[in-house]
């Protein structure tokens, strides 16, 4: 043997570890799969001619072993404790409560894990070597499944040594199945007249529990670290180096892990991630809150059962079966074409499901959604239903894959994909869809606020191009509008009165009325009280918008300028200047010192609002001289509690801060109940 192969060998063996380490932790490989299994059948050819050169951590050694007779138990050094988990927002203020009460004047910080629904495992390196794998099990012993551990390719057999590896490093983690392999596994499951598993984590479960590696492996199971188990030789303070010295070191950690001071911050980005949950690949059925300082782990201690020092956020889910009846493309105000698949009706949850959103043309792609298809639906607490997954074993005979328009399916106008995004966007700004949702959203009540300019109403002043442009509205007349079904005399005249009261509405309700991307109420009053009318604001450069405090950043400050210096945006400024729309608006100060009857107050809103959204009732109490805070304080003048309220009214309770309803709100300010103008 040649001093040639042994180096030839070695340097195989580091190009696919490289590689393994692109693919799975950094999502970002550099070759084709027909390239990487190339490199792999070299290294094995080689290692056939010279076995006296393989080692158990080669990549060739993922499967090879014989079946087992049965597993060995595996005692854990350190216990592997369950964490306390709750559905509902108030349980997580409380614990931040308890957390902070604890700690004192030493506050915590947040770090925030999708709770990836799989099998909990532990992993064993020393030296930097895979020792072992083991199931959690009762949390004091498990199963040995080093076997099957081994078959995952995401997992690595050698730590990456760049920065030195420690003398014993026991990371945790979940196996888990990716939705698409479900559906492609239950396809040969059904094929070779076996069970069906019911769902991701059933799947992966019974995949750890094979004796045999080399039916494990054929089941493309994944991993995702998340905790530290027992450490010998490593340095670390928190739980966020932890994961970034383990993401380095080559094993692939739970995605999205950001780190929070507040549990406000912690409770809206767990509720951004049940939102987004339909873009994942894997199933994520919650959100692990933990405090990140280790320290401030051992004066929180734990139970005999869970730490004191995290919670799991869940979300409740349903899911059904039922059939893709068809798949339609929407148009949306900003000219985004939106899939939709038509479904047979369904209940979930009380509420029967008849159609889903697609999202876009990827994630059709993706999860290989096809008309006709059986498909798993789910609904996950308050967030809209989506489809999980296509229920390939149940598919019969062939069906043709959808392809996204290459015209916009409302007017046949040119589409594009968003530079760097997944949206493909019809790009004719008179195309009659995008008009008929800008229209909608232009009356809705958070903008200007016309009554009667409904849907159906709606579409047929766009049918019979009585309205081309969002200006278009304050040229209508009684005649034109009696021409129309289902309008008479005195509809007509209603309709054109509150058509000339949105003209009073103020800049903060036009900007939110305008349809600008990135530009919703928030960011329409952040607009609204940085400028107070519109022509700053239309001369204000890209940069000078993006330093407006509190602003969405660059992204929306390129759509707003963008906007005011198109010729559709300067047109329509302009015309609905001419119709005597008010575009100024008294910058949040000014309003406070003219209506200042909250002038010095701070106050807290909890709970659901029956006349008011939150924004508006936030907005109101900003307009006379109040602050409206996000947090109870001892420095809180008031709470005032809707429906529902949170552990905001018991923290109130418990500092004796005066606790009032709405209506009582309301009679304080001296209004009555209804809509703000």
């Amino acid at each position: 043997m040649t001093r040639s192969v042994r180096k030839e060998i070695e340097d195989l063996r580091k190009e696919i570890e490289r590689h393994n380490y692109l693919y799975y932790v950094e999502a970002a490989p550099e070759i084709s799969d027909r390239e990487f299994d190339r490199l792999l059948q070299r290294l094995r050819e080689l290692e056939e001619r010279h076995p006296e050169l393989v080692t158990l951590d080669s990549p060739t050694q993922r499967v090879g072993g014989q079946p087992i007779k049965g597993f060995r138990p595996v005692r854990h050094a350190v216990p592997v404790l369950s964490i306390d988990n709750t559905y509902n927002e108030k349980d997580v203020r409380a614990f931040d409560g308890r957390v902070r009460r604890t700690l004192r004047d030493d506050q915590p910080c947040y770090i925030v894990e999708q709770k990836v629904d799989g099998v909990s495992v532990t992993l064993l390196y020393q030296m930097g070597h895979l020792r072992l794998g083991a199931t959690r099990g009762d949390g004091h012993t498990g199963d040995d499944i080093t076997h099957n551990v081994r078959t995952i390719r995401d997992i690595p057999l050698q730590l990456r040594t760049d920065h030195g590896v420690p003398e014993t490093l026991e990371v945790r983690g979940e196996v888990y199945l990716t939705t698409a392999e479900l559906s492609r596994l239950n396809k040969l499951q059904k094929e070779q007249g076996e069970h069906l598993f019911a769902n991701t984590r059933n799947a992966a479960a019974g995949s750890l529990k094979l004796l045999d590696p080399r039916q494990c492996a054929k089941r493309r199971l994944r991993f995702f670290a998340h905790s530290e188990g027992r450490l010998e030789g490593l340095k670390v303070t928190a739980h966020g180096a932890f994961l970034d010295f383990i993401r380095d070191s080559g094993i692939p950690v739970v995605p999205h892990s950001p780190l929070f001071d507040s549990i406000d911050e912690v409770i809206a980005y767990c509720e951004e991630q049940f939102e987004a949950r339909h873009a994942f690949e894997y199933e994520m059925d919650g959100l692990v809150v933990k405090v990140d300082n280790f320290a401030q782990r051992e004066k929180l201690g734990a139970t005999s059962k869970s730490p004191r020092w995290a919670i799991a956020y869940k979300v409740e889910l349903w899911q059904a079966s039922t059939r893709v009846e068809d798949i339609y493309v929407q148009v949306g105000k900003t000219g985004v074409l939106t899939p939709v698949a038509a479904l047979k009706p369904v209940e979930i949850a009380g509420s029967t499901i008849a159609r889903v959103s697609l999202f876009n043309a990827d994630e059709i792609r993706r999860k290989d959604i096809r008309v006709g298809d059986p498909v798993v639906v789910e609904k996950a607490g308050k967030v809209i239903p989506h489809v999980i997954r296509v229920e390939l074993e149940k598919r019969k005979g062939r069906k043709r894959p959808f392809h996204f328009p290459t015209r916009c399916p409302a007017c046949g106008g040119k589409v594009a994909r968003d530079e760097g995004g997944v949206y493909i966007r019809c790009l004719n700004p008179s195309c009659p869809a995008q008009l008929k949702e800008r229209l909608r959203f232009f009356a809705a009540r958070q903008a200007m606020d016309i009554e009667g300019l409904g849907p159906a109403l709606i579409d047929q002043l766009v049918d019979q191009e009585l309205v081309r442009s969002l200006p278009d509205l304050y040229r209508l007349t009684k005649d034109q509008l009696l021409g129309l079904e289902h309008m008479g005399e005195k509809s007509a005249q209603n309709l054109l009165d509150h058509i000339a009261a949105s003209k009073e509405r103020g800049l903060r309700r036009l900007l939110t009325g305008l349809g600008i991307r990135h530009v919703g109420e928030r960011n329409a009053r952040l607009l609204a009280d940085e400028f107070g009318d519109i022509d700053k604001l239309m001369k204000a450069s890209e940069e000078r918008l993006a330093r407006v405090p509190g602003l969405l950043g660059q992204v929306a400050a390129r759509s707003v300028y963008g906007f005011f210096h198109s010729e559709v945006g300067r047109k329509t400024i302009e015309e609905l200047r001419g119709f005597g729309v008010r575009m100024t608006e008294e910058p949040a100060m000014r309003r406070a010192k003219a209506e200042g009857r909250l002038a010095g107050k701070t106050i807290v809103v909890t709970g659901t609002l029956k006349h008011f959204t939150r924004e508006e009732f936030e907005d109101l109490i900003q307009r006379l001289g109040g602050k409206a805070a996000s947090n109870v304080s001892r420095n809180t003048d008031f709470v005032v509690a809707g429906e529902k309220p949170g552990s905001k009214l018991d923290r109130a309770r418990e500092l004796g801060i005066t606790v009032v309803n709405e209506q009582q709100f309301l009679r304080r300010i001296g209004k009555r109940a209804g809509r703000e103008g």
